[in-house]
């Protein structure tokens, strides 16, 4: 029973391992929107068994970022104006939501761990030294500084909804090639939505940080448009 168990631990263990490593090579852009998925290919990349492949694949397609051809073919997903359009929308609503049940539970402990992820996020440039490219460090910061604002939220499940909807933007971003707005002071913007949680204004918060993301929505739906015409 032990072995029996054991092993079957395991084969779960490389599935979740497997299923996050293409998860990641499809938000970065490494697996383009509509690129079909072989399953040998994959299993010679990742180092892995067929099986786990295709269970991830499998897996890969209730986040809406494999789709099944047929009876055995995935591919991945397709990505359009329309597409962004919704998945930005769904994030102003439900972000809107959680943001305001964090700050209804506000406490001192909340607050502290915001106010540390910030200033890690400030202390991060946006692009790697030299180069016109992400840096990554910036970007886990980013993420962790907005996952951090609805952390309060009293809802692991609302949590889990954001934080996919926040790495299918950035799928997004990375198809239209753009940092978004390299130019502008995203930092200023943060910092005041920043300060309106430490004032206790959620009406204000919830102001700024949905002109946060449209502002970024609106140009990156310009750089799609650009990126798909033919």
């Amino acid at each position: 029973m032990q072995n029996g168990t054991s092993t079957g631990t395991e084969t779960t263990s490389l599935t979740n391992q497997t299923y996050q490593r293409i998860y990641d090579m499809i938000i970065q852009g490494d697996l383009e929107p509509g690129n079909k998925l072989k399953i040998e290919e994959l299993r010679r990349v990742l180092g892995t068994g067929a099986s786990p492949v295709r269970e991830a694949l499998s897996l890969l397609t209730s986040d809406h970022l494999v789709e099944r051809i047929d009876q055995r073919g995935f591919r991945v997903s397709h990505i359009s104006v329309d597409g962004f359009t919704e998945l930005l929308k769904t994030r102003c609503w439900l972000e809107e939501r959680a943001l305001r049940e964090s700050m209804a539970a506000q406490d001192m402990e909340w607050e502290e761990r915001l106010v540390l992820v910030h200033h890690r996020l400030k202390r991060e440039p946006r692009v790697l030294p030299d180069s016109d490219k992400p840096n990554p460090a910036w970007e886990s910061r980013h993420k962790e500084f907005h996952m951090t604002l609805l952390s309060a939220c009293g809802s692991s499940i609302l949590m889990k909804i954001c934080d996919r909807l926040y790495d299918q933007n950035i799928r997004y971003r990375n198809a239209a090639k753009t940092m978004a707005y390299p130019t502008r002071d995203v930092t200023s913007e943060h910092d005041v939505i920043l300060q309106h949680v430490m004032d206790h204004e959620p009406d204000l918060a919830v102001k700024e940080l949905i002109s946060h993301y449209t502002t970024t929505g609106e140009f990156l739906s310009m750089k799609l448009r650009q990126t798909m015409s033919p």
